[in-house]
């Protein structure tokens, strides 16, 4: 007998054979080249925008925390001390005031533009063309207004109310908008089911929708604190520059902000503004920490 040798598969079989799984595995890595550079682009952006605040943060800090001394937290200003507690005080009442009148206000004419309002109605589409109108002026524009109309129309002077009222109108846009989307956010088959169920508008809107739109509106709201205790334009014109504690809406105070501005501008207190800064840094934290913990507990 003769023994033959098994037959060998031919080139091109043995080639096609193997080229089923290259070409998979080409394609398979081709979708992962291009998740891979989606990924380093993310990443890329997450780390330099961390690294950017980082480096801000730290070089606040390593300017301000030397010039943090109890003198900087005097109860009364002097030129010695410099004390940012009357600014700080001054930064809190105005914040808190400026929220009152605005937040109420806000969050009612979102709810107005998306739960009643006609949908494709002009006067709404005006409503929002205008909002986004203001939320693109300057601030400065905002206190010239507060100092025509609030402190000589309504003789109110440079004082804690007309500053107040003249950031509450300036942040009216910025939380109208937010609340809008956040509203916008929320599936229409929540209000068909409240509907459904036997619930009127009013309660639909306070019990399903206000509540899973919380987030979105503390967003805008944070955001609106930032802008106020930042703010020194406007205030320059409203609330003006006095450093002391103010014991009433009509009497003058100054912000951090201002202060700090005051402080630079003078340039004999430089290490003193950079201190102001730090303060004003934590105080932020602190106060989006506390409208976090608020937002969480208040139920609608």
């Amino acid at each position: 007998m003769i023994n033959r040798e098994p037959r060998k598969p031919r080139e091109h079989h043995r080639w096609l054979s193997l080229s089923k799984p290259l070409v998979k595995v080409i394609s398979t890595s081709s979708m992962t080249v291009s998740e891979l550079l989606l990924h380093i682009v993310v990443w890329a952006s997450f780390f330099i925008t961390i690294t950017v605040l980082l480096y801000i943060i730290g070089f606040i800090l390593v300017k301000g925390l030397p010039y943090v001394r109890p003198s900087l937290f005097a109860l009364h200003y002097t030129s010695e001390n410099v004390s940012l507690l009357p600014a700080l005080v001054s930064t809190v009442f105005i914040t808190l005031i400026s929220l009152l009148i605005a937040v109420p206000l806000s969050v009612g004419a979102a709810v107005y533009l998306v739960e009643y309002a006609k949908r494709g109605n002009r006067f709404v589409s005006l409503i929002r063309i205008t909002t986004e109108t203001l939320a693109g002026i300057p601030s400065i524009i905002y206190g010239l207004f507060g100092m025509l109309f609030f402190v000589s129309f309504l003789h109110w002077g440079y004082s804690v109310l007309a500053g107040s009222l003249t950031l509450s109108i300036m942040i009216l846009p910025l939380v109208i908008r937010s609340t809008e989307e956040a509203l916008l956010a929320v599936s229409d088959t929540w209000r068909e089911a409240s509907l459904a169920l036997g619930a009127g508008k009013l309660r639909t809107v306070f019990k399903i929708v206000l509540p899973a739109a919380r987030p979105g509106i503390l967003a805008g709201i944070i955001l609106a604190i930032g802008r106020i205790v930042g703010e020194t334009a406007a205030l320059i014109y409203t609330a003006g520059t006095v450093a002391q504690i103010p014991f009433g809406p009509l009497q003058s105070a100054r912000t951090l902000s201002v202060h700090m501005y005051a402080l630079s501008s003078e340039g004999l207190h430089t290490g003193e503004a950079y201190a102001t800064a730090v303060v004003l840094m934590l105080l932020v934290i602190v106060i989006n920490s506390i409208s976090a913990r608020l937002a969480r507990n208040i139920t609608i």
